[in-house]
């Protein structure tokens, strides 16, 4: 089943499940904690989402019919990156200590910060790089090309619209560490009073997957009506996209009590 598959994409999304299982249990053994959540929470989160994100990509460049090489290197770069900012996050939640944001200078913080800001140019240029390839795609399902295509625009979105608003909204704040220390944060991801922009950059991740699997449940479908009705369905889940992007901007929750 996987032999057509991007293998450094397959591997990492094994070790990324791998990763999540151990942090799963590292939140039952370790009662530490950051903000108020289980220190390891944090890898637990990443390692699902790039478990999830690495397996789509593996799978949707192995349908690619052309430029085939060039995504199987933009397909290894990114399992690389993404790998190394994993690994950055985990070594952060087993030290206690927050990782995206967190100004202190110390050696391993240095790095893991260096490991983040390259890591994201990375996999934002790959991602842009797997957009291309698969708008030049021709053969195939036009419903699985439209599906793929919105889907992978969303995740781009997904992917920048919190860095925007990071780079504009730029606040610095003092927070405690599991280990008691003081650590200023250059930055966060709440706007207002309850705005988060992990909303958004979650919804628009994985809209490739929601719409993957309508085309799959629409297989039975005739191919003309199975193209518009996953048209549709990105249409919805474009609406949706920008309906929580503006929630998370003017600081609103996503759900009030």
């Amino acid at each position: 089943m996987f032999t057509n598959w991007h293998r450094p994409l397959l591997v990492n999304t094994v070790l990324m499940l791998g990763l999540a299982l151990a942090a799963a249990f590292g939140t039952l053994l370790d009662d530490r904690e950051l903000l108020g959540e289980p220190v390891w929470l944090k890898p637990l989160k990443f390692g699902l989402a790039f478990a999830l994100y690495s397996g789509t990509l593996s799978w949707l460049l192995s349908t690619f019919t052309r430029a085939r090489r060039f995504g199987s290197w933009m397909g290894t770069a990114f399992a690389i990156a993404a790998c190394a900012e994993v690994v950055a996050i985990t070594v952060q939640a087993a030290r206690g200590t927050f990782s995206h944001f967190n100004t202190s200078t110390d050696s391993i913080t240095l790095l893991a910060t260096q490991v983040f800001t390259n890591g994201v140019a990375v996999l934002f240029l790959v991602q842009l790089a797997i957009v291309a390839l698969a708008l030049l795609q021709r053969d195939g399902d036009r419903g699985l090309k439209r599906a793929v295509r919105a889907g992978l625009a969303m995740a781009t979105f997904g992917m920048v619209v919190p860095v925007y608003f990071l780079a504009t909204e730029v606040h610095q704040r003092t927070v405690v560490d599991a280990n008691g220390r003081e650590i200023v944060m250059c930055q966060g991801h709440g706007v207002g009073e309850a705005g988060d922009f992990r909303v958004p950059h979650f919804v628009g991740l994985h809209a490739v997957q929601v719409l993957l699997l309508v085309f799959f449940a629409l297989r039975r479908v005739d191919e003309g009506r199975r193209a518009r009705l996953i048209t549709v369905a990105a249409l919805g889940c474009t609406g949706l996209l920008a309906f929580v992007t503006w929630q998370a901007s003017s600081g609103h929750a996503l759900f009030s009590w």
